[in-house]
């Protein structure tokens, strides 16, 4: 549908045509009284018209109208705007949106996308109305969950678990090591920022969300992270897939921290799939649709041969970010990262009281988070019929 713009100017109108105000050099500008009666008694009259088209209007409707109303609310989207990073950790939207799996669930609904580097850009593009879904990590998730009151988003599914850790120069070799020194996450409030900064309190070390403290956290976008650490300007840094491999095997890093030990059974979840809520609820049948392409992508990840697994991710990384991965990073990142449509909702109130403790959000009730209901629609449709929990915090 086209659209006219907004407060049209009007253009030429030769003659002084209706609705055209024209004040000629030598005219005071000042209408004169008859004038202004005239003026007054056809607004009344357009006024009168007005009021009773409405009212005509409104008794022509029947009863009827309303469900239809209803009904037009619940159509699928004409378009799906989907966020996502060009990170390993992200494989199911490189290979749903690579592929065309999302695109073909979608049908007649457009996909387009966004790139982000980090999730507290694409919640706040979320937050927005500049997309309606994006693919993140738990931690900004939550935050933004709890700054609008449970209003904001839901958690509609999982999609990676591990993949995070924290690399270091080669001189470090312990948590008593690193007062002093200078690390970078991705950006403030993020997921590995949050893990970063609950750790080092763990390890009795103050941090400050402006970079102040016993250890000095730079949220730093992590191309330039690398770049940084190449040149000897950072210490270390807390990150996902491909990243921390990148430092590892590009630049001479070394693993002091991998987060899968931190966490009960090693299982931590990394990147989970949100919806913005008000879209959700107008539009469930392009939210199943979605999730139907996430769970092929999933199922895809997880059944191909690892040859023709790094030859898609690295076409579509290339596509999302600009440039390939060598083989041996792209290698060393899937072995470190389960993916998974399951985000591993038990999990959630630990990453809440990290959050909390790193000082990048408060504390609250996050009962409502998930909504995983079209979710195990979407499970339930295949051989597995595998249910996914909520784990009480939302509907399943």
């Amino acid at each position: 549908m086209s659209r006219t713009p907004e407060n049209p100017t009007p253009g030429p109108q030769p003659g002084g045509r209706p609705g055209t105000t024209r004040i000629v050099a030598g005219e005071t500008g000042k209408p004169k009284r008859k004038r202004t009666l005239e003026i007054a008694l056809a607004a009344g009259l357009v006024l009168l018209i007005g009021a009773g088209a409405a009212v005509a209007s409104t008794l022509s409707r029947g009863p009827e109208t309303a469900p239809a109303a209803a009904a037009a609310d619940t159509t699928p989207a004409t378009e799906l705007r989907l966020g996502y990073f060009g990170n390993i950790t992200h494989a199911p939207a490189l290979v749903g949106v690579s592929q065309g799996l999302i695109a073909k669930e979608l049908g007649a609904t457009k996909l387009s996308t966004q790139v982000f580097n980090a999730g507290p850009a694409a919640i706040e593009a979320l937050n927005a109305g500049a997309i309606d879904a994006t693919y993140i990590g738990p931690n900004p998730a939550i935050n933004s969950y709890v700054k609008s009151n449970g209003q904001s988003i839901s958690i509609i599914a999982g999609a990676a678990a591990g993949g995070a850790q924290l690399v270091v120069k080669p001189g470090i070799n312990s948590a008593a090591d690193l007062k002093g020194k200078t690390l970078a996450s991705p950006q403030l409030g993020g997921t590995q920022d949050v893990a970063l900064r609950a750790w080092l309190g763990k390890q009795g070390f103050k941090t400050s969300t402006d970079g102040g403290g016993d250890v000095a956290i730079n949220p730093t976008e992590s191309a330039q992270t690398l770049k940084l650490f190449q040149d000897g300007k950072l210490d270390g840094a807390w990150l996902a897939e491909p990243w921390a491999s990148r430092l590892v095997l590009q630049a001479g890093a070394k693993v002091l921290v991998d987060e899968k030990d931190l966490w009960d059974k090693g299982e931590f979840i990394t990147t989970v799939l949100i919806v913005n809520k008000k879209f959700a609820a107008e539009h469930p049948a392009t939210v199943q649709a979605l999730l139907k392409g996430h769970a092929e992508s999933v199922d895809w990840l997880n059944a191909a041969p690892a040859a023709e697994k790094a030859t898609v991710l690295n076409g579509a990384l290339k596509a999302a970010s600009g440039s390939a991965l060598p083989a041996d990073v792209i290698d060393r990142s899937l072995k470190n990262i389960v993916f998974t449509v399951d985000p591993l909702a038990g999990t959630y109130k630990k990453l809440l009281q990290d959050g909390v403790d790193a000082g990048t959000t408060k504390q609250a009730d996050i009962s409502g988070i998930f909504d995983l209901t079209a979710l195990n629609s979407v499970l339930g449709e295949g051989a597995a019929g595998k249910k996914i929990s909520a784990e009480g915090l939302g509907k399943d």
